[in-house]
């Protein structure tokens, strides 16, 4: 399921989807790691996989790339942030290694949504596309076409590190979530509307303690929810995109 856990004589790409997860390393609250995103993503991938594979279409998750364009945290400590056009061209040359390959085609998935990520994505989304002459799909979640299916608080906007991600986290890793989350009070603040009008900071937008929504009522049990449905909405995309 996960190439880098095979050996090189098992792992061929020939005939298969490759999955390529992305994250970031960035504050998540005082109770989430900082590697969030990429253990959301890549539980998502490994998910999606499995339920493309049972049905009968073949996919391998990718490594993970670790790193993205995370400037509304970057005065958090541990927050790391790189251009965009560093992260559209690494995705662009992992994507082609994984066409030479012989993978039929790629996924993005992605959880981590600050806008001008997005904005790399979907250039390096047309890039590869040219270059390849393979399908590659990025089923963007916070579209409107998909944050209604994600809960309530994944739809209002107010969702990092709060119930949404917490629950997500505590699904896979519980050992990795603070119990300050419990002390912790709700941040009713539309991130996303927030990014969009413009502005640049967490903190800016009052998230003193780099969180938005409401921790404490994450639940493992929502997380795996959340997770189904995600794998879901990656499996429908590649499904629509699969050449009859």
């Amino acid at each position: 399921m996960r190439l880098a856990e095979r050996t090189s004589p098992h792992a061929g790409l020939h005939g298969a989807w490759a999955l390529l997860p992305l994250g970031s390393c960035e504050a998540h609250g005082p109770h989430l790691p900082l590697d969030t995103d990429v253990r959301i993503s890549e539980e998502m991938a490994v998910r999606a996989a499995r339920r493309l594979t049972a049905g009968g279409v073949p996919a391998v998750v990718l490594p993970t790339i670790p790193y993205a364009i995370t400037t509304s945290a970057a005065s958090f400590p541990g927050t790391i942030t790189v251009p965009g056009d560093v992260v559209g061209a690494l995705i662009v040359e992992v994507l082609a290694s994984a066409a030479a390959q012989g993978a039929v085609g790629v996924a993005l998935v992605n959880s981590h949504f600050e806008p001008a990520h997005n904005v790399a994505l979907f250039h390096a989304l047309d890039a590869a596309r040219a270059r390849t002459g393979r399908p590659v799909v990025y089923p963007n979640l916070a579209s409107r076409r998909y944050a209604a299916r994600l809960g309530a608080e994944f739809a209002s906007g107010a969702c990092h590190a709060g119930s949404f991600e917490t629950s997500l986290v505590l699904a896979v890793r519980p050992d990795l979530v603070s119990d300050v989350r419990h002390g912790l009070p709700e941040v009713p603040i539309d991130l996303a509307a927030a990014l969009r009008s413009g502005a640049k900071d967490f903190k800016e937008m009052g998230a003193t303690e780099g969180y938005f929504g409401q921790p404490a009522a994450g639940t493992a049990e929502e997380g795996n929810a959340l997770y189904d449905e995600m794998a879901t909405i990656i499996e429908e995309a590649v499904l629509a995109a699969r050449t009859p």
